[in-house]
């Protein structure tokens, strides 16, 4: 099986980034991680990101900059992580998608379980120098 593209979205505010736990209807439910998604065919990954953020949680984002590319556990996606700048409405959760979202610190969300090994990755080592 070939491996997915997939995108994974940074939207910070301030010193905080928005994760979302996962919902029951996303794969690998219950996992607290930035958002993501996968690329659909023809999509860019800045047009994906646009995608994905809108449809798990109704923000609109303007794609800032791709900082860091990673796989998952199971290396079924690759990941490509983009900075990008949220509008400042309210986050209003697909319930499918997302069971929960909080805006945290790098610092809080290292304290969060269960999480992806490259989402740790990401906050220990990439996030300190954006």
């Amino acid at each position: 099986m070939s491996q997915q593209e997939a995108i994974v979205a940074v939207l910070r505010r301030g010193d905080r980034v928005l994760v979302i736990r996962r919902g029951p209807q996303a794969r690998r439910p219950g996992y607290w991680a930035p958002l993501s998604g996968r690329i659909e065919p023809g999509e860019t990954q800045e047009e994906a990101l646009t995608r994905e953020v809108h449809e798990e949680v109704g923000l609109q984002v303007s794609p800032l900059a791709k900082v860091w590319e990673s796989e998952t556990d199971d290396r079924r996606f690759r990941l490509h992580w983009w900075t990008a700048e949220a509008e400042t409405g309210a986050v209003i959760a697909d319930p499918g998608e997302v069971s929960d979202a909080r805006w945290v610190t790098a610092e809080e969300f290292l304290t969060m379980a269960p999480v992806f090994p490259a989402d740790r990755e990401f906050f220990e080592e990439v996030f300190p120098r954006l």
